[in-house]
């Protein structure tokens, strides 16, 4: 795995830890592309996501070495046909292990660790807060990869679709598909959740619908959560003014 670990320029001492996950289909991008964390006194670490980096910025640069049975062109059928096959079951485990190798460098505090995404980035920061318990915050930002049988069923915009497309084409499959997604779904990782929580939803999101993003939220375990709402947007969300509105959450937590 790649990423790129972002430095303030004046660290000389342990300072707080954003992991940023990536979007569907981007990549670390360039190492000039992202400052906001690193400029406001934050060890800014972003993961690169496996075979991902083609779909916009500055790319990506880490491969995918595992083979999978037929699937639907996309990452969303990528081994669905077994949870010990499934493409997010490699990206999750990069996610926590990603953690692990940034709270590693010496400038980083590790007790007061972030995670945080968009879209893509945000279900895998949904399910870094599951699995990882000693994060001090995590802000997901209209999630994906929450609640897959009522999404699947309830868009037609991709990358939810490809589930839909390729069981057009593997009838009867259903059942099976869906058990494997059951394992990777963030409502389950929400669920166990236990670090303070800023999430956000678009209302006129067509591409991560509204009910899925506060199915996770509903779910997540921990007293101390909150969600923005964007009643007029669709996926871009609340763009800079949520960005803005993290900055100032933050400064509760690191």
């Amino acid at each position: 795995m790649k990423g790129w670990l972002r430095l303030p320029a004046d660290a000389e001492e342990p300072v707080p830890l954003v992991v940023e996950f990536m979007g569907y289909g981007g990549g670390r991008g360039l190492p000039h592309e992202d400052l906001l964390w690193a400029s406001s006194g934050r060890t800014h670490f972003v993961m690169d996501t496996r075979e991902q980096g083609s779909g916009g910025g500055g790319g990506g640069s880490t491969a995918d070495p595992v083979g999978s049975a037929p699937a639907y062109p996309g990452f969303m059928t990528r081994g669905i046909d077994a949870p010990e096959n499934y493409y997010y079951r490699r990206v999750f485990t990069d996610a926590v292990r990603a953690v692990e190798a940034a709270r590693s460098h010496p400038l980083t505090d590790a007790s007061r660790t972030v995670a945080l995404g968009t879209s893509q980035g945000g279900g895998i920061s949904i399910a870094v807060g599951g699995l990882v318990p000693d994060l001090v915050a995590v802000a997901p930002d209209v999630p994906f990869l929450c609640d897959f049988p009522r999404a699947a069923v309830l868009t037609d915009r991709h990358p939810y679709r490809e589930i839909g497309l390729y069981l057009k084409t593997h009838r009867g499959r259903t059942e099976d598909a869906l058990l494997t997604l059951s394992y990777f779904d963030a409502v389950h990782f929400a669920a166990r959740g236990r670090a303070p929580a800023l999430f956000s939803v678009a209302l006129e999101d067509q591409t991560c619908p509204p009910s899925t993003v506060f199915a996770a939220f509903n779910a997540w375990a921990g007293p101390d959560k909150a969600i923005e709402v964007y009643d007029f947007n669709d996926h871009e969300g609340g763009g800079p003014y949520h960005e803005a509105a993290k900055l100032r959450w933050l400064r509760s937590y690191v």
